[in-house]
Order: C-alpha cells, then sequence, then structure tokens
C-alpha cells in the first residue's frame, strides 16, 4: 500500500508537470502568435497611410535609411501581381505574386492574410495585405518559431524541470505516504478508536468497531453455548465422546472417564486417542465401523456393570469423518431381564407343579383306578392344588397390579393398629396349630394409603413370622411413631436369614430354604407383595436378622 501511494503521487506530479507544461507553451506560441499579428496589421495601416502620401518615394526613403532590411519583410505588389518592391530582395527577380492567397484577397476585398510553414515546420510566417487607393497592394511578412518547434525545443528544459520536479515529489511523496499509512499501521484492530485517527480512516474505524462488537457478541453466544454443552453432557450419567477421523479424542464428558476407568489429570491437555479409553475389542470394533460410516453397537462389561457402546458416524467433509461414542449404563436393565427370565422360568415350575398333581390325580379318577373309599382324598388332593394355584395366579395379579400402578381403590385414612388386630385375629389359629404366640403392641397409627394392600402386606408378614419359626416361638406386631414417621414392625424369635439370601428374599419366587418351603407351602411371592405394597405407599421396608435368633421388618412410613 505505501509503495502504491509512493509511486502513484509520484506519476501525478509527473504527469501534472508535462501537461503543464506544454498547455503554458501553447498558450506562449498563441499569445506570441496574436501580438505578432497584430504588430503586422498595424504596421500595414502605417505603411499604408505613408504610401498614399509619399508612394514609392517612402519606400525609397525607407531603404535609404537601412530599415527595408527589418523584421518584417514589406512587399508592394502591382494589381497584376508584379513585385514593385520587396525589402529583402531586388523586385525583378521575385516571381509574380498574383496567386498568393493573402494578395488575391486584399485585391478583391481590400484586405487579406494567411499563414505559412516552413519545410521542416520549425518557423511560421504572417502576411498581411491591405489594397492602396491606386489598386496595389502593399504587404507585411512577419516570421516566427512555430508552435511545434516551441514545444520541441522546451524538451530539454522540461526534462530538466521533470528532474528537479520528481525528485522534490519523491520526497514529499515519501514524507506524505508516511504520514497516511503512520494511522493505519499504528491502528489496533482490537481497540480501534475513531477519534484517534484522521476523517478518512474513521469509517473504517467505525466499521472495525462495529465488527469487533459483532466478534463479540458471537464469541459471547459461542462461549454460551459451549457452556450449556458442557454442563448438560457433564451431568449425563451417560459417558460421552466425539473423535476425529483419526479416533483422536475432540471432547468428552466426566462419565465416560468415569465408567472407562480414565485418569485424565494423568494425560493433561494433550491429544489422546479413543482407544486410551478403552481397549477391548468390543470398543474398539464400535469406533472403527463408525468412523467407516456405519453405527456401530456393543455391550461391554466392566467392573460388575454393563454397558452398551452406541457410536454413530458424523461427515466433517466429503473425505474426513468423525464419530460421536455414546455409554449406556444397561445394567439395571440387564438385571430386570435376568429377573424376568427367572421369574418366567419360576411361575412356569410354580404353575407345572400344582397342574402336574392336578393332572395326574385326575387321569387315576378317570382310568378308574380308585376306590369309591379314596375318592373324597383324591377330590381333596385335586381341590387343593386348585387353591394352590388360583393363589398363585391371584397374587402374580397383585403384583402385576402393584408394578404398574394399576391399584383402582384411592387412598385413604387407615388405622394401622385396627388392620393388625384383624390380622392377628385371622392368624391365631395358625399360630397355635404352630405353637407360636401372636401378640398385638402400640395404639392406633394412621397412615394414608390402601386398606385392602396394606392387610395384605401384614399378612404375609405374619404368615411368614410364623411358617419359619419354631415350637414356642414368638411373634409380636407393633404399631408406633419414630421421629415423626409412622412405623409398622413384625418382629420373631424363628430360624432367621442367612447373611447371603437378605438382599433377595424379597424377589418373586426366591426361597431361603427350597425343601422347608415345599413342606410348609406358600407360593415364594408373599415378600414381593410387601416390597412392592411399601412402594405403592412409598415406605421404606428394613430388615434386620440373625440365624438361629430371629428376624425384624419395619415398615418406615
Amino acid at each position: 500500500m505505501k509503495r502504491k501511494i509512493y509511486w502513484n503521487m509520484c506519476m501525478v506530479a509527473l504527469f501534472s508537470m508535462v501537461l503543464a507544461t506544454l498547455f503554458s507553451t501553447w498558450l506562449l506560441c498563441r499569445d506570441m502568435q496574436t501580438q505578432m499579428k497584430q504588430a503586422v496589421i498595424t504596421e500595414v495601416r502605417y505603411l499604408e497611410s505613408a504610401m498614399e502620401t509619399g508612394g514609392k518615394d517612402f519606400l525609397d526613403h525607407l531603404a535609404s535609411k537601412g530599415d527595408g532590411n527589418s523584421i518584417n519583410r514589406i512587399t508592394w505588389v502591382d494589381t497584376d501581381g508584379e513585385v514593385l518592391y520587396d525589402s529583402y530582395a531586388a523586385s525583378g527577380e521575385l516571381e509574380n505574386h498574383g496567386d498568393r492567397p493573402e494578395i488575391r484577397q486584399a485585391l478583391q476585398t481590400g484586405a487579406g492574410h494567411s499563414t505559412r510553414l516552413s519545410d521542416t515546420l520549425a518557423e511560421q510566417t504572417y502576411y498581411y495585405a491591405a489594397r492602396l487607393h491606386d489598386g496595389s497592394v502593399i504587404r507585411v511578412a512577419s516570421t516566427m518559431r512555430s508552435g511545434l518547434a516551441s514545444m520541441v525545443n522546451t524538451i530539454p528544459l522540461m526534462i530538466l524541470m521533470a528532474a528537479v520536479i520528481f525528485g522534490v515529489t519523491m520526497g514529499i511523496a515519501d514524507r506524505q505516504t508516511r504520514r497516511i499509512v503512520e494511522p493505519i499501521n499504528r491502528l489496533n484492530p482490537d481497540e480501534p478508536q475513531a477519534e484517534k485517527v484522521y476523517d478518512e480512516l474513521s469509517p473504517l474505524v467505525r466499521r472495525l468497531e462495529k465488527q469487533k462488537e459483532t466478534i463479540r457478541q458471537q464469541m459471547e453466544t459461542l462461549r454460551e453455548k459451549q457452556e450449556e454443552f458442557t454442563a448438560i453432557t457433564e451431568n449425563m450419567r451417560e459417558g460421552f465422546i466425539v473423535v476425529d477421523s483419526r479416533a483422536d479424542v475432540i471432547s468428552y464428558n466426566g462419565s465416560a472417564a468415569r465408567i472407562l476407568g480414565v485418569d485424565m489429570e494423568k494425560t493433561g491437555d494433550a491429544s489422546i486417542n479413543v482407544l486410551s479409553f478403552n481397549r477391548s475389542s468390543s470398543f474398539r470394533q464400535v469406533v472403527d465401523a463408525a468412523l467407516q460410516g456405519e453405527r456401530g453397537e456393543q455391550n461391554l462389561e466392566l467392573n460388575g456393570r454393563y454397558y452398551q457402546i452406541i457410536a454413530n458416524p458424523v461427515v466433517e467433509s466429503w473425505d474426513k469423518r468423525g464419530a460421536v461414542v455414546v455409554i449406556l449404563d444397561v445394567t439395571e436393565q440387564q438385571d430386570r431381564e435376568e429377573l424376568r427370565r427367572e421369574f418366567t422360568a419360576n411361575v412356569s415350575h410354580e404353575l407345572k407343579t400344582p397342574l402336574t398333581s392336578i393332572s395326574g390325580y385326575a387321569e387315576i379318577m378317570k382310568n378308574g383306578l380308585v376306590q369309591p373309599k379314596d375318592m373324597a382324598r383324591f377330590s381333596e388332593k385335586i381341590y387343593n392344588e386348585a387353591q394352590r394355584l388360583i393363589t398363585l395366579v391371584g397374587d402374580i395379579i397383585k403384583l402385576s397390579r402393584l408394578d404398574e400402578e394399576q391399584v383402582e381403590v384411592e387412598k385413604t385414612a387407615v388405622d394401622l393398629h385396627l388392620v393388625a388386630s384383624n390380622v392377628a385375629g385371622r392368624l391365631r389359629d395358625v399360630a397355635a396349630k404352630s405353637q407360636v404366640s401372636l401378640a398385638l403392641k402400640g395404639g392406633p397409627l394412621v397412615v394414608q394409603g390402601n386398606q385392602q394392600i396394606l392387610d395384605e402386606m401384614l399378612f404375609n408378614l405374619c404368615d411368614n413370622a410364623i411358617k419359619y419359626n419354631k415350637p414356642k416361638g414368638y411373634v409380636v406386631v407393633t404399631t408406633e411413631m419414630e421421629n415423626g414417621h409412622p412405623v409398622l414392625t413384625v418382629e420373631d424369635n424363628g430360624i432367621g436369614i442367612p447373611p447371603e439370601d437378605r438382599e433377595r428374599i424379597f424377589e418373586r419366587f426366591y426361597r431361603v430354604d427350597k425343601s422347608h418351603s415345599k413342606q410348609i407351602g406358600g407360593t415364594g411371592l408373599g415378600l414381593s407383595i410387601v416390597k412392592h405394597g411399601a412402594i405403592y405407599h412409598k415406605a421404606k421396608v428394613e430388615l434386620t436378622s440373625s440365624l438361629g435368633k430371629g428376624t425384624k421388618v419395619r415398615i418406615v412410613f
């Protein structure tokens, strides 16, 4: 920019100097020609007056004075064009002038003039002629340098002037260029201030200020979006990793590092490959598939938990690809699937057992292999197995409704002490038959709930406490307030629960001692109903047990 300004100023100065010189020379030549023509015309007028008075004697007088060979040439021509007198040559030596334009014009109109250039174009001669009273013509000619010759003669001077002016212009241009460019070089794009530059730069500075403000706003928006994105990804339980076409990690969240067990403080800010997170074949396969443009999905087991790895391709350009890897914790889903399979197997087994008994007894009766006296006993067997089957199906339906929260009865105020009293009354005969005492403690305790579900929960707890007790044992049901919360407690001194089974006894169909459970009956769903009933009432189940010493179950509402 500085060089362009510099040379442009020099060229403008040079062009201006040449144009001014040529124009001045032309004006000077034109002015000199005008003055010369005026002087010739004036001289002719004087000669015309003198010739009218003195005639040829005046011309002879001029010749005798030595003025006949002066600057201007004087010629006297007769009416037929013969030269009568010439101040530069003898009249007899000159050709007829009748064909000269100024002579012809003067003979016709009384005055005439013409201008003729020399063969070399270096000089031009101006002729002016006037007709006298006797019909003859007096003519004066004046010769001067032509305009072209004058311009040619000024070329050396022009070159000298151009050199001087060009030198001066170069100095001025250099100084002015520095003055013009200095504010631009001094301009700070980060802090442009229009008042500190000359007026011509103010629009540029204002535009820079506006652009800077636009960029600042865009950067602020990007920063907010980045913070939102970071906040979202960092609060995700799922792992999140973004990789480029070379499988180098562009972005990730803390969950990904935590799930895959990577200590990012040791890696620092250096670029790391995604395989540094996990080198298992499943992880490599899903990332490679995504980088090749295909969606990848694999399951991965880490530290006793199950994760689903999903990688989707991201096209950066026609020849570049990246991938987004999401790590989902599917442990609960796997556990539910395992429970579903186990539940299906248990239901099949529990349904098959009574159905097999019913089918067997019915087949014997159909084939007439039962004596009349045994018919009642076989019918009782079939009836008991059918009741067991009905109870099992009923419990499964109850659990299904509790799972799906499809209990139709609305919650009302229920007195737990009254519910416990009713349950105790129904189980006293069963407890007496098992030589177990059943006691009730506490006072009225009202909660918001479903009385039928609460009755079933308490009945199952008390029934289990009686079944898994020992002769001369006891079961105590207590209703009381603890720390502002209603608490229902069922405590016994029965056989207790082994530590390894305490976490699973609320699972469906789970039995601690399958051989003993088969002898005492039951569907294996009682404690599952207790657990889901507590969830329905937003209560918490607490269990403490000691093998051979008894079990205590607390439901805290």
